[in-house]
């Protein structure tokens, strides 16, 4: 039986970005898409700016994660295989690599607006404290990774000058806190019994604690979603019924996603939404019909 063959460098250092994990980023256009401006030159050009530096600031705290917690890595099922824990990519050239990303993702920020500077900053504080502490703290570490997906959606507004209102926030803040104990019901269903060894906050959270937070999160996120759509509609009312029916996707998304979390497939959220027929499905109508409301309603 023959050896597998090494990955080569560059396509070593390319994987160590995580690619894949880029989709998070997405969420810079949730402000000024909710808005209604995205298709102003203007605000599209400081949207891609805000992917770019998030993109920038995300694959470098990776590399930098990476590099750092190599021997945990290396004692899990998965991440074992990562190119930094693989040895296909040197720790020093690891640390070089990250700390050259963050920086290009401040100078990115600050360039494209400086509240998008301060954001991306922001970003980077809460993920080097989440990577030297936070991880370790149990509550804290969901809400540190939540909070990373909050500050994405805040990015978008930073760099386009658009107000953030209170049902975004609340719907984004608490949704990125279904994703995330979703993420960790799937990792503690993945790892077993070993689910503390490899990740010490797994051992202090039960299965009927996760289903809570998923609960209370989703509960939030659907009431939320649907008064803010209904305030919507009343302001606008030549497109109140589209505001309207946007519930019925979104509500069935948030049903389809919490019930594939239960089944134990929750621990890559970028892979889950990108492979389930139904969420994709279900997330296209809903884009559909709220983007006619905000755009042609």
């Amino acid at each position: 039986m023959t050896a597998r063959p090494r990955p080569s460098l560059p396509g070593a250092l390319l994987r160590a970005l995580r690619p894949k994990q880029w989709i998070k980023n997405v969420l810079v256009l949730a402000a000024p898409v909710a808005a209604g401006v995205i298709d102003d030159h203007d605000v599209r050009l400081e949207t891609l700016a805000a992917f770019a530096a998030f993109c920038l600031a995300a694959s470098g705290t990776y590399v930098l994660n990476d590099a750092r917690d190599i021997e945990a890595d290396r004692l899990h099922p998965t991440k074992r295989h990562r190119p930094i824990a693989a040895g296909a990519v040197p720790i020093p050239l690891a640390y070089v690599l990250g700390l050259a990303l963050v920086a290009g993702s401040l100078l990115v920020g600050f360039e494209a607006a400086p509240n998008l500077g301060w954001t991306i900053l922001a970003y980077l504080v809460l993920t080097t404290a989440y990577t030297l502490s936070l991880k370790h703290i149990p509550v804290l570490d969901v809400i540190a990774v939540a909070s990373g997906f909050v500050l994405r959606a805040v990015a978008g507004a930073a760099a386009t000058g658009v107000p953030i209102s209170e049902w975004f926030f609340i719907v984004t803040s608490f949704g990125a806190l279904f994703m995330v104990s979703g993420k960790r019901s799937g990792e503690a269903s993945d790892l077993g019994i070993d689910a503390a060894d490899v990740r010490a906050t797994l051992g202090h959270y039960s299965s009927s604690y996760l289903a809570y937070l998923r609960t209370v999160s989703s509960g939030v996120v659907l009431v939320a979603y649907c008064l803010w759509a209904f305030s919507s509609a009343e302001a606008s009312p030549g497109a109140g019924l589209w505001y309207q029916l946007s519930t019925l996707p979104f509500a069935v998304g948030i049903l389809r996603y919490a019930m594939l979390i239960d089944q134990g497939h929750g621990a890559e959220p970028e892979h889950l939404v990108l492979s389930d027929r139904m969420l994709l499905a279900t997330g296209a109508a809903w884009a559909i019909i709220y983007g006619y409301a905000v755009y042609a309603g």
